[in-house]
């Protein structure tokens, strides 16, 4: 299966489709949607690197941790995502590197606000020999 992700479209809000050889490489994805939602991703230079590590109930609950994490490195800390380094995912943890840069707003061009990450119309299944999701956004 090959990697990548898509803005599903939706009457309220936005969502992200997902899809990853393993679940790890699917996570990384959906983070990389997430981020071309915010922001043109090809503005973003992946020069600095923030950890993270995020614990949960279950793989639903990890990936929105996941995202609403990357969420707040760009909201909160005013740090722009570009690439994304998953090293340990389980049923309970989640173990990445996230490398980009501090929001620049003469060279960031952003797109649009993202409120939260919702569990509305959540999925996370396997596909063949890899992996897909779905989330959708509170924009």
């Amino acid at each position: 299966m090959e990697a990548g992700y898509r803005i599903l479209d939706h009457p309220a809000d936005l969502g992200v489709e997902a899809r990853g050889n393993t679940l790890a490489e699917t996570f990384e994805q959906a983070a990389c949607g997430l981020v071309s939602v915010i922001v043109d991703p090809g503005s973003v230079r992946p020069v600095e690197s923030r950890s993270a590590k995020i614990e949960a109930g279950d793989h639903q609950q990890l990936l929105v941790r996941w995202l609403t994490e990357v969420l707040y490195l760009y909201d909160g800390l005013k740090f722009v995502p570009r690439e994304f380094k998953i090293e340990r995912l389980s049923s309970r943890i989640l173990e990445a590197q996230v490398r980009g840069e501090p929001f620049d707003r003469l060279r960031h061009t952003l797109r649009l606000d993202v409120k939260a990450i919702t569990y509305h119309q959540l999925e996370i299944r396997r596909r063949g020999s890899g992996h897909w999701l779905q989330v959708f956004l509170d924009i």
